[in-house]
């Protein structure tokens, strides 16, 4: 499955959890049986090494908060853990979930171009995504600068992923540096 397979990030490995080997993992998806149901993933220290395999075995929500617990396979200590943190744990592209008609997976949104809804003008692409409590699209803007804009409806009211292109309707200010 490595090789030519394309992949996805769904968190990244942030903190050792207590002395025996969990392991605290930020999530970069809304779909938590990532880190709660048992079965295979992968972990990338950098992007430039190959994906290992490692088994989940266990998971859980950290009341409170947006964390994961998870248990793997062959990591038995907290020293354990600590060679992972700053991993990036993956799924194969081709796991991604089904989704409901006017559903989408935000890495879809990167690399489309961004309008402005009244003109209807290219103003930029969406580069990469960012987690801040709401999601946010990052665009480099023609103009050459980059923004951070907030993906909600009132903001992001259109979207057409076949065309390549989305719309914005942003509040004053949001595009001014």
């Amino acid at each position: 499955m490595i090789g030519n397979e394309e992949w996805l990030t769904v968190g990244k490995l942030v903190a050792p959890q207590g002395l025996r080997g969990e392991i605290r993992i930020k999530p970069s998806t809304d779909f938590p049986e990532r880190f709660t149901k048992p079965g295979k993933r992968w972990i990338q220290k950098t992007n430039k090494n190959e994906p290992s395999e490692v088994k989940l075995l266990s998971g859980r929500k950290l009341p409170g908060k947006e964390i994961f617990i998870v248990q793997f396979a062959g990591i038995h200590s907290r020293a354990d853990a600590e060679t992972l943190i700053g991993t990036k744990l993956l799924v194969p592209s081709s796991h991604r979930p089904k989704l409901s008609e006017n559903e989408f997976h935000l890495l879809d949104l990167v690399g489309l171009e961004v309008k402005l809804k009244d003109q209807g003008t290219a103003i930029g692409i969406v580069t990469d995504l960012t987690t801040a409590g709401n999601d946010l699209l990052e665009v480099q803007l023609t103009a050459g600068a980059k923004v951070l804009i907030p993906f909600v409806e009132e903001i992001v009211p259109i979207i057409k992923l076949e065309d390549g292109w989305i719309v914005i309707t942003p509040p004053p200010g949001l595009l001014e540096l």
